[in-house]
């Protein structure tokens, strides 16, 4: 289908487009870890708003780092 020599190019060129999207991930991980780390943590939770009741504390955020975000087709394949 391909000869030889256009399957090695077209192999370098994906290893070499997956090891820069690698990177970015890496880099970006590596960022957020630095800057979490740098502030105590406490950027994580400021989109967050705190409401008290006369029993509770709760923070209500935009995301929940602790939910697993699933919908049901795709826990069961069909999406």
């Amino acid at each position: 289908l391909l000869s030889p020599v256009l399957q090695k190019w077209v192999v370098v060129t994906l290893s070499t487009s997956s090891s820069l999207g690698c990177l970015s991930c890496l880099l970006g991980t590596a960022v957020s870890m630095g800057l979490t780390l740098a502030s105590g943590g406490r950027t994580l939770l400021t989109p967050c708003t705190v409401t008290t009741t006369t029993t509770t504390t709760s923070r209500e955020c935009p995301f929940d780092p602790t939910r697993v975000y699933v919908s049901s087709r795709w826990a069961v394949g069909w999406g």
